[in-house]
């Protein structure tokens, strides 16, 4: 799987976003990643090695506690991606803006003329 097809399947689920939007706010130990989850300890520690695997996280030890953090290079790949997209429908609303425009401004000629032809 390719790197941001790896990045995507990682975020496909609801745990992991959770997971990655904590650790947005700064490193913390697998332990209090898991508190907010009606799950066990070994559940989470799978979602973070899915998470460690798809590049989107770093884990350390830090004497007995594994400390995750992010790795921003993954987050960056998926923004530059969505970006290039974004521009795309930008480009197409403003098409859309301009073309919704033109019609009105028919339209209103439109009236304009049948006012003064009666």
């Amino acid at each position: 799987m390719d790197t941001l097809g790896a990045t995507f399947a990682a975020l496909s689920d609801p745990t992991r976003r959770l997971i990655v939007d904590r650790l947005t706010r700064g490193p913390a130990p697998v332990s209090e990643l898991a508190r907010p989850f009606a799950m066990s300890q070994q559940a989470i520690s799978k979602h973070v090695a899915y998470l460690e695997r798809a590049h989107l996280i770093q884990k350390r030890r830090a004497g007995r506690q594994h400390l995750c953090a992010l790795n921003p290079a993954a987050l960056r790949a998926v923004a530059l991606w969505a970006e290039s997209y974004r521009r795309v429908w930008e480009k197409n609303f403003q098409r859309l803006d301009a073309l919704l425009e033109e019609m009105k401004t028919s339209k209103k000629r439109r009236r304009i003329t049948r006012r003064a032809s009666q």
